[in-house]
């Protein structure tokens, strides 16, 4: 299972940073690359993702007649959305493709800053990819991407805010029940704070892939606002 993770993930990533490093040079812009890269192909994903989402916005009202019609019987409740899903071809788990994907690319991505950007695992570099005497972990000349840093820890903080207030103005617009709208907010400002503490546990590189990763998806889901009319759709 390790052997297939390091052939899968692990290993591309890192002859994919070590290329990029030198080529470019510096390994923070070759981090920056290798995020977009893997959003560029995560975009399919994405898109399902936004879909059902849109989906189920639309559906939303009937959902609620199901859940208040049946809220005395828990399984039929169940049963009833089930049929409901299926009769129109939604998956309430494909909102959360993309994240469970990157889950394992985040795990691949942290061993590959934490040896790759070390000089360690070089003996995994493909026959094509040169070896470099030494890689400078600086980012610009201003950030070692190799250990932890606050401000881009609160950075993704941040950007992760944004991220989780559009998804919250979608279920504002969906005038959600007190108690949903209140847990809602929590995680609005629940889920930055989160992100900020296990940044500043892991080396910068991680913290500046969640910050490119972010801004990559707002900006998908700006175009994709633009183009359906559709507000706060999250990716």
């Amino acid at each position: 299972m390790i052997q297939l993770y390091n052939a899968v993930l692990f290993q591309p990533l890192l002859n994919l940073l070590v290329g990029l490093y030198n080529s470019i040079g510096d390994v923070g812009v070759s981090i920056i690359i290798v995020t977009v890269l893997i959003r560029l192909i995560l975009v399919p994903l994405s898109m399902k993702s936004i879909k059902s989402q849109q989906a189920m916005q639309v559906l939303q009202p009937k959902m609620d007649e199901i859940k208040k019609k049946y809220k005395d019987d828990k399984q039929k409740q169940s049963q009833e959305l089930m049929a409901f899903y299926k009769k129109n071809k939604i998956n309430p788990m494909a909102s959360c493709l993309p994240m469970l994907v990157q889950l394992p690319i985040i795990f691949a991505l942290y061993r590959v800053f934490r040896e790759g950007l070390n000089n360690g695992s070089m003996d995994m570099l493909y026959s094509f990819v040169s070896q470099p005497e030494s890689i400078n972990p600086m980012f610009l000349g201003l950030v070692n991407m190799a250990t932890p840093n606050l401000i881009l820890a609160i950075l993704a903080g941040v950007f992760q805010f944004f991220q989780s207030r559009m998804i919250f103005a979608k279920q504002k617009n969906k005038q959600q029940p007190g108690m949903a709208g209140m847990i809602g907010k929590q995680m609005m400002y629940f889920m930055p704070v989160m992100t900020v503490f296990i940044a500043m546990s892991l080396p910068a590189g991680l913290a500046l892939y969640w910050i490119t990763t972010t801004l990559f998806a707002l900006g998908q889901q700006y175009i994709i606002m633009r183009k359906t009319g559709v507000s706060g759709v999250a990716v």
